[in-house]
């Protein structure tokens, strides 16, 4: 076991920072948090620190999160910690890239910066970024790794479904739904979306793609509200498919995201473990494993 680092894990990211440990054949940690009355935090980390040391969490509600994280951080430096590196599952706040109106925050830019500046290295899965190629360019650190979670999925998918017919809700999903169809040659089409609001959406699948009797998967990068997930399921049973199933690699599932989607009569609805939910599936330890590994 290595000596020269440790893997330390929030409460809710306790098992990841195990697992990884284990993986690494590393010493893991939890990071301890007193919320005072005034709803401040006092947040504790071990009293002597290696000299690298991985903290481990996934920032869904992140304005709940980011304060305790960066006092972590601090507080790893303080004692002992020379390269701090952040394991994000799901990284938070990417998706505003730019000031759609004037005098709006661009948060990718604010939220990476502040990142940047704590951590060393940060390691996420599949961040959802629109106008820009790489992760580096939105979070300012010395390594920024973007790792995917297709390879899992599919594997998932083909464990599961001889000859699946995979469905992306909108252009934005085409980057993930191709990587899974790729490496399996399954069958894939993307959805015609357009957006009338937060929750008002609506999907048109192309007209000359059959669906009956088909096993189709439903696969998009995340489910917040729930309702392109929705539109996407009641486009999908209108072909009259064999199943439907809906797999999303970041389970933020706002609110009655997840009951309306199951309203609508889906056989299956999974999620990747990037973010703890009854949903969860597919698991990205190995994943995040490698991704460290590129860190060292």
């Amino acid at each position: 076991m290595s000596s020269n680092m440790v893997v330390l894990g929030f409460a809710d990211s306790r098992n990841l920072a195990g697992e990884l440990a284990e993986l690494l054949a590393v010493a893991s940690g939890e990071i301890e948090v007193h919320r005072f009355p005034d709803g401040e935090s006092r947040v504790s980390v071990p009293a002597e620190l290696p000299q690298h040391v991985i903290i481990c969490l996934s920032l869904d509600h992140p304005n709940e999160k980011l304060i305790e994280l960066l006092l972590a951080a601090g507080a790893a430096r303080d004692n002992g910690a020379i390269k701090l590196t952040l394991v994000a599952p799901y990284l938070c706040y990417m998706r505003q890239d730019k000031a759609f109106h004037p005098g709006e925050a661009v948060s990718q830019q604010t939220i990476g910066t502040l990142l940047g500046s704590a951590f060393d290295a940060v390691v996420t899965v599949d961040p959802h970024l629109h106008r820009i190629e790489r992760l580096e360019q939105a979070v300012s650190c010395s390594q920024a790794i973007s790792l995917t979670a297709t390879l899992p999925i599919a594997e998932f998918i083909a464990d599961r479904f001889d000859k699946p017919l995979l469905v992306g809700p909108d252009a934005e999903s085409l980057q993930w739904v191709s990587a899974i169809a790729q490496g399996r040659c399954f069958d894939f089409v993307i959805g015609d979306k357009q957006r009338f609001g937060d929750r008002n959406v609506s999907i048109r699948l192309p007209e000359s793609i059959s669906l009956a009797g088909r096993d189709v998967v439903i696969v998009d990068d995340m489910a917040s509200t729930g309702r392109t997930m929705v539109a996407a399921a009641k486009s999908v049973l209108t072909g009259r498919p064999s199943s439907v199933s809906l797999i999303v690699t970041h389970a933020l599932f706002i609110g009655d995201a997840e009951a309306l989607i199951r309203t609508t009569g889906i056989d299956h609805l999974w999620s990747t473990d990037s973010i703890l939910h009854p949903t969860n599936a597919i698991g990205l330890g190995s994943l995040l494993a490698d991704g460290i590994r590129r860190c060292l």
